[in-house]
């Protein structure tokens, strides 16, 4: 039986995944069938190489593919360029061997005789041979490189892509590869960047003849319920797959890591009750909740990567901090190399001219990584950990105490502090008091569509029951009133009864504490501070 991958390449007779064959074909029509140079450049764990094998066996009929991955290029080899060219061939050869074409042998010894060639195959070398192998070849070929940043650093890569360019401009008079396509996080530019940081050369890649890929590698809804769909005729779980779908797609936006993560947890993890009745649903809008708590609580490998990157690349950390807590508004500009960075990561997205975060569960996690950062020297941490066990009665979460108390301790902590101090935290300050309430049984997230300068929603689900929280700063009782009208909107969305608000007043005659509302059947219970 297949099931949900999550560790390296996806192959559909023995996993669930999404059909390939029309961003197959779009890569073949727009890109290989015009001879293009190009470079798949996605964040980790994003399909690149589950899409290179599919596309190797998908444009075999018309072309010869040269399949090929650097990580079978040793660092030692990146030395010089006679090493380099050594173990091209090496490699070379084994992608040859797949290959099924007629003259197969004359061909491969083409390749053979430049290992004969020993300590004499530089780059200039290795090229006259990779041509005269193209034309001799029945068909064309197309070379496919994945994992390139494993060259990233390597001064000899950089001459390698320059050789790429020479042929790639005189293919008329010199046979040579038809198309080249590499697969990485890092484009060539940036590695670029890395290897010659000095002015002079900094945009000057020898990969300026590469054409831009567009293509958009994300899951769509659609995609994800197709894949449900093969799953639900196997195991008839009686599961809504539009519904289930949209939930997904809602908290990945269609990462293809972290859409395959929460499914192979719903798949593989028993329906366990937590109380001892019935066992919970599980493909459905609570599961998915769970296996996003479940995920966010684990240490993988492409939050590894995001921290590591953060604390790597400061200026993207504080970019990051001031639009979650600040909800600093930066527009999408691919000319800052900050915002290039992160978005070349996977960490954040161009929304209607403006920077988001990518997805549900980044911004989570780097909510949470944040928060980390002050939650053991901070005094309303300490606070809220301290007293845990009053918000919780009868197992259900208890929002207005915490608003109540959040008033309170805020008040006592910083109720001194300069406006422009609290403006900036005030948001980081609830979420530092929400976190250890909730924390290893419910789970928030920030509603990016609400979040700006001046207001935050924050849906909390804790044990399946949800509760929006507004976050606002102070602008006057008519703002105020249009932000409950809007609360009452969200309420509705969300089937909600009663809702809550948080108020940052820096007027010095406010009224602080809590209060009950009642606007069109909704309950709202407003906190000032």
């Amino acid at each position: 039986m297949r099931y949900f991958n999550t560790e390296g390449a996806c192959n559909p007779n023995k996993h669930y995944m999404v059909q390939l064959d029309e961003r197959l074909d779009q890569i073949k029509r727009f890109y290989v069938d015009r001879g293009k140079y190009f470079v798949i450049n996605q964040g980790r764990q994003y399909g690149k190489t589950t899409t290179l094998k599919a596309l190797a066996k998908y444009l075999k009929e018309e072309y010869i593919v040269l399949s090929m991955d650097f990580q079978g290029i040793s660092t030692a080899n990146f030395r010089n360029e006679v090493l380099f060219s050594k173990a091209f061939v090496g490699e070379a050869m084994e992608a040859f061997e797949k290959v099924v074409v007629e003259n197969k042998d004359d061909l491969l010894q083409q390749i053979v005789s430049l290992t004969k060639k020993g300590e004499s195959l530089t780059l200039i070398e290795l090229f006259a041979g990779l041509s005269e192998l193209c034309k001799k070849a029945p068909k064309p070929i197309v070379l496919l490189i994945d994992e390139v940043d494993s060259a990233s650093n390597n001064q000899v890569f950089l001459d390698f892509l320059a050789m790429l360019r020479k042929y790639y401009l005189n293919r008329d008079e010199q046979p040579t590869f038809h198309s080249v396509i590499l697969a990485g996080v890092y484009d060539i530019k940036n590695l670029k960047l890395k290897i010659r940081p000095d002015s002079e050369h900094k945009y000057n890649s020898p990969w300026n003849i590469a054409a831009d890929f567009d293509l958009n590698m994300s899951f769509s809804t659609k995609q994800i319920a197709q894949m449900l769909t093969e799953y639900e005729s196997d195991y008839h779980t009686g599961m809504d797959i539009s519904a289930v779908a949209e939930e997904i797609y809602g908290y990945t936006s269609g990462y293809p890591y972290l859409v395959s993560a929460i499914c192979k947890f719903l798949d593989e993890t028993p329906a366990i009750s937590e109380d001892g009745g019935e066992p919970p649903d599980v493909w459905t809008g609570k599961g998915i909740a769970r296996a996003v708590k479940a995920l966010l609580s684990k240490s993988q490998p492409i939050f590894q990567s995001m921290i590591r990157q953060l604390d790597e690349h400061p200026d993207m950390k504080q970019m990051l901090n001031m639009i979650l807590f600040q909800g600093k508004r930066i527009a999408f500009n691919p000319d800052n190399p900050t915002i290039e960075l992160a978005a070349m990561f996977g960490y954040i997205v161009n929304k209607d001219g403006s920077i988001q975060v990518a997805n549900r569960i980044f911004e989570t996690r780097l909510y949470n990584y944040f928060l980390s950062e002050e939650d053991m020297t901070n005094s309303l941490y300490d606070e809220a950990q301290g007293n845990q066990s009053q918000f919780i009665q009868n197992g259900r979460l208890d929002m207005e105490r915490v608003l109540e108390k959040f008033v309170l301790h805020f008040t006592d902590i910083y109720g001194g502090s300069d406006e422009k101090f609290l403006e900036d935290n005030g948001r980081k300050f609830f979420l530092l008091y929400l976190k250890p309430i909730i924390n290893g049984v419910g789970n928030y997230y920030i509603e990016a569509q609400t979040r700006d300068a001046r207001r935050t929603d924050v849906v909390v689900d804790y044990k399946g029951e949800q509760f929006v929280v507004e976050l606002k700063i102070w602008r006057g009782n008519e703002y105020n009133e249009r932000g409950e009208a809007q609360l009452v909107e969200y309420l509705k969305y969300y089937h909600l009864d009663k809702g809550y608000m948080l108020s940052f007043n820096f007027n010095r005659k406010k009224e602080i504490g809590v209060k009950e509302l009642r606007i069109d059947s909704k309950t709202i219970v407003e906190a000032v501070v």
